[in-house]
C-alpha cells in the first residue's frame, strides 16, 4: 500500500500558537506568516487547545487574522473538536473564514479527547461519536440547502436560512482526523481527506493509513484521490541533545507526555537526518507534511525551506 514517489508532496506548516515557554508574540506572528508564504509553504495549520496552563491562541480568530495577512497559503484546522461546539455558530464562523481567506480554507475536524472537559462547553460526554457526526450534518444542511432542513437527536433545523453560502461549492473540504480503525472508516466514509496525528509514531502513522485505504476501498472510493496528512513535530538542530530537551519540555507542558514517549513521535537532529526521519513519512504514505516547529518558528521555519524541504521532492 505504499503511496508511489511519483506523487507530488504538499508541505504545510504549523502556526506559531503556543508559546512554550514565552508570552504571545502577534509581530513575530506577522512576520512569520509573510515570510513562510514567500519560502513556498503552501498552507497553514492551527489547533484546538482552549484549556490550558500555556499561552495559546483560539484557532480561528487566529486564522482569521492570517487570511488578512496571506494571499495563496490554504488555512487548515487541525483539528477543531465540534463535539465541543455550537454546529449552527461553527457553520457561520467557518463560512465568515472561507470568504476572507477567498476560499483557501480546509476544515480539519476529529472526535477529540478530554472528554472531562466537555461540561465546559454544554457538550454530552456520552454518545460522542452520535454528537459529532450530526454536528458535520448540521454545517453541512445549513451550507448546501437555501432553507435547512434537519431532525437529528441533538438538533433540530425547521428551515432556518444561513447566508452568505461558503465561497467553496458545496462547503469548505472537510478532513477527519483521528488513529483509532472507527474513526478511520469515519474519515472515509464522511470526509473528504485524513489527518494524521502528530502524537502518532511513523509506524503507527503506517499502520493507520493502510486502515484508511482498505476502508476507502471497501466503499469504492479511490485511495489515491483521498488526501493524506500528518503532522510532525520537527526541531532542526545539529544539537540533537538540546533539540530533544527542549522538545520534551514542551510536550510535557503542552500534553504531558512522558519524555520517552516524545523521542517516538517528534524528528530532531541535523537537516540530514530530519530528511531521513521525513522521508519514512512520505513512504509511508503521506501526501502532505504539516510540519510543526516547538520553538524557535521563524529560525526552524528558514531551515526547513532552505535544509531540508529541497531534499525532500521525488
Amino acid at each position: 500500500m505504499a503511496m508511489s514517489r511519483s506523487k507530488r508532496i504538499g508541505f504545510g506548516i504549523a502556526l506559531p500558537q503556543v508559546f512554550v515557554p514565552g508570552s504571545i508574540d502577534t509581530t513575530m506572528v506577522s512576520y512569520f506568516v509573510t515570510r513562510a508564504e514567500a519560502l513556498g509553504f503552501e498552507s497553514f495549520w492551527v489547533q484546538e487547545r482552549i484549556i490550558g496552563g500555556v499561552d495559546s491562541l483560539e484557532p480561528l480568530n487566529l486564522l482569521s487574522y492570517v487570511a488578512a495577512l496571506t494571499n495563496t497559503a490554504k488555512l487548515g484546522t487541525s483539528v477543531l473538536i465540534p463535539s465541543t461546539r455550537n454546529p449552527v455558530m461553527l457553520a457561520k464562523e467557518l463560512t465568515t473564514l472561507d470568504h476572507l481567506s477567498n476560499g483557501r480554507l480546509i476544515v480539519g475536524i476529529g472526535l477529540g479527547g478530554r472528554v472531562e472537559q466537555y461540561h465546559l462547553f454544554g457538550a454530552p460526554p456520552d454518545r460522542r461519536v452520535a454528537y459529532f457526526l450530526e454536528s458535520i450534518r448540521v454545517m453541512q444542511s445549513l451550507w448546501k440547502q437555501p432553507e435547512a432542513k434537519f431532525e437529528g437527536i441533538y438538533w433540530t433545523l425547521r428551515g432556518e436560512k444561513m447566508n452568505p453560502k461558503p465561497l467553496q461549492k458545496p462547503h469548505p473540504p472537510i478532513w477527519i482526523g483521528g488513529t483509532h480503525p472507527n474513526a478511520l472508516k469515519r474519515s472515509a466514509r464522511y470526509g473528504s481527506g485524513w489527518m494524521g496525528n502528530g502524537n502518532s509514531s511513523t509506524e503507527q502513522f503506517k499502520v493507520q493509513r493502510n486502515n484508511l485505504v482498505r476502508a476507502l476501498e471497501e466503499q469504492g472510493t479511490d485511495p489515491e484521490t483521498f488526501p493524506v496528512s500528518k503532522r510532525v513535530y520537527i526541531a532542526v538542530d545539529d544539537d540533537e541533545v538540546k533539540a530533544k530537551r527542549r522538545m520534551a519540555d514542551y510536550f510535557g507542558q503542552h500534553y504531558g507526555v512522558a519524555p520517552e514517549r516524545v523521542e517516538e513521535v517528534t524528528i530532531t537532529g541535523n537537516p540530514a537526518k530530519c530528511v531521513q526521519g521525513l522521508m519514512e513519512i512520505i513512504e509511508s504514505g503521506a501526501g502532505m507534511l504539516m510540519l510543526n516547529p516547538a520553538f524557535d518558528y521563524q529560525e526552524q521555519m528558514e531551515t526547513l525551506a532552505q535544509e531540508v524541504i529541497p531534499h525532500l521532492e521525488p
